[in-house]
């Protein structure tokens, strides 16, 4: 993302093209029924910049692990913070992933002057935000941050996967597949479930 020095005089600065630290945030994992949500903060470095970066869904496995590596390498700083499953049964996941985010702004070592977030909901945060629907396509930034989150997400159900295997989350994420929802009926639900989410509470009843 170029900041405003490099734009020329008949251009129209774009709404977050801002002077000082733009950090990009992003979460991965509202909607599945098991493991926690996870909120990733990316601050780029103008003088480094990381081809290819795009909406984390977008890009394969493969990609998204290179690009990972190196957004960690050239970033000026990131973070990467979660909201656990019982915090999620307590909040709920809205109030659950707007907890991540703000965890994972606050552990950025370099303070943001301003903070872009996908979607349309901000956390509390004690910067200037604003939110961007479709960001992580929009936003070198975000999409950082979206691979991040992804990522460690995608690692931590690789974790879940070996300590339960027969639900198979390596496979569906801890979304609620066929698969998954027959893993839930035969074994029951595992510490990694979200009890609040319905397909887990009737299995829980």
């Amino acid at each position: 993302m170029r900041s405003k020095k490099f734009f020329k005089a008949e251009q129209t600065p774009l709404p977050w093209d801002a002077p000082g630290l733009i950090a990009g945030v992003d979460e991965a994992g509202r909607g599945p029924l098991a493991g926690p949500v996870v909120a990733a903060a990316v601050i780029l470095d103008d003088l480094h910049p990381i081809q290819g970066l795009a909406d984390s869904k977008k890009l394969t496995a493969l990609k998204r692990d290179r690009l990972f590596d190196e957004i960690r390498a050239k970033a000026l700083c990131c973070s990467i913070a979660e909201a656990s499953v019982e915090e999620i049964d307590q909040l709920n996941i809205l109030q659950a992933t707007m907890l991540a985010m703000r965890r994972a702004v606050d552990g950025l070592r370099l303070k943001p002057h301003k903070v872009l977030v996908d979607g349309n909901r901000l956390p509390v945060l004690d910067v200037l935000a604003e939110a961007i629907v479709k960001g992580d396509s929009k936003v070198a930034a975000i999409s950082a941050a979206s691979i991040l989150a992804k990522v460690h997400r995608d690692r931590l159900c690789q974790a879940m996967h070996a300590e339960f295997p027969q639900y198979g989350f390596d496979q569906h994420k801890g979304y609620g597949t066929e698969a998954h929802l027959q893993a839930l009926r035969s074994h029951g639900a595992t510490t990694w479930h979200r009890k609040s989410f319905s397909p887990v509470a009737q299995v829980l009843k």
